[in-house]
């Protein structure tokens, strides 16, 4: 017999006992003496018995499992928001499936309902960038299963949040561009038909405002922003846009695609073009030369979810306010910005 296979009522056929009495022993009940406990721990071994704790946890209503949806473990930010809610997850019991959206609204959907099916105790979210519609959400609220969003705003009426203040983020980047000299900085936007987006748009126009600079229009080109889509924002700036001074990107890799495509094209970063990105991820540090970047703090964020989604998991049945949690953002300036100081010739 394969040990895996090994059940209560073989143990109980080995010993001669009845099946309910080995059950009781295993879970370690009063009602069975020490003696026969022993007998029964030691045949248990023997046969080389697992305890089902999926099957026990499932009859208390309790899967000690947390499900998270984010939309791709490449990205870096996400891979270390990833590190946060794993650890703190594991540090107060609780197993962790990790799902990947792709950025799909219909993959999100069908994840969101494998989840509720496996009967997560809750779960963690990062929507796609398709996600519009809110309506498939609904699905883990009308089963008990708590929520919490993170990096990506979900406007849904009383859920629980933990998000990085992207706006100020953005008007800090861009600011940063303008104390180093730029006067016409391009942003690489974001769909801005998310809430993340929005803000970091609107922090990048306020900062041009506030510095008593123009809100270009077309200095702003939308994507989806991977790295291809920063070396084709860079390639239109250069043949169309030949103003810009300096670049704005909403995260690190369209950044990275900008930098890359621009140097191939003997661009000097930052002298003639300098750029900030958005992430704070590895590679940022490396290239060269290095990205001045905002930072996420992706770990700090994954925890704070995790320990805010238990929070309201244990609660369970009595309902919690909803909490949102907002964390500030540090920039981190980088040779992308450090023009050399212009020298004067001495008279």
């Amino acid at each position: 017999m394969h040990a895996n296979n090994v059940t209560i009522h073989d143990i109980a056929a080995a010993l001669k006992i009845d099946s309910s009495t080995v059950s009781r022993a295993l879970n370690n009940s009063p009602r069975v003496t020490a003696k026969t406990k022993q007998r029964i721990w030691a045949k248990a071994e023997e046969m080389g018995y697992q305890r089902n704790v999926l099957a026990s946890n499932l009859r208390k209503n309790k899967t000690n499992t947390i499900g998270v949806i984010i939309p791709r473990i490449s990205r870096f930010f996400f891979s270390s928001a990833i590190e946060g809610i794993e650890e703190t997850a594991f540090e107060n019991g609780y197993n962790v499936i990790m799902c990947q959206s792709l950025e799909k609204l219909e993959r999100e959907t069908n994840l969101v309902q494998t989840l509720v099916a496996n009967r997560v105790d809750g779960m963690i979210v990062s929507i796609s960038m398709e996600t519009l519609d809110y309506e498939h959400m609904e699905l883990a609220r009308k089963n008990g299963i708590p929520t919490v969003f993170f990096d990506r705003h979900c406007d849904i009426p009383g859920n629980n949040n933990v998000l990085l203040n992207d706006y100020q983020g953005s008007f800090d980047a861009t600011d940063h561009l303008i104390t180093q000299g730029c006067s016409n900085i391009a942003h690489l936007a974001g769909p801005r038909d998310l809430k993340l987006y929005q803000n970091r748009f609107n922090g990048y126009k306020e900062a041009l405002e506030k510095n008593g600079l123009p809100f270009q229009p077309d200095l702003v080109i939308d994507s989806n922003l991977m790295e291809e889509d920063g070396a084709n924002a860079a390639q239109k700036i250069l043949e169309t846009l030949p103003q810009v001074d300096g670049i704005f990107s909403a995260n690190d890799v369209a950044a990275v695609g900008a930098m890359q495509f621009l140097k191939g094209k003997k661009v000097k970063i930052p002298d003639e073009i300098a750029i900030v990105g958005f992430s704070n991820g590895p590679t940022s540090s490396v290239i060269d030369p290095s990205l001045t970047t905002v930072d996420q703090s992706g770990k700090k964020m994954g925890r704070l979810a995790t320990e805010l989604l238990i929070k309201q998991i244990h609660a369970k049945p009595n309902l919690l306010d909803p909490e949102t949690i907002i964390l500030e953002p540090t920039l981190i300036q980088r040779g992308s910005t450090q023009k050399k100081p212009i020298i004067l010739p001495k008279t």
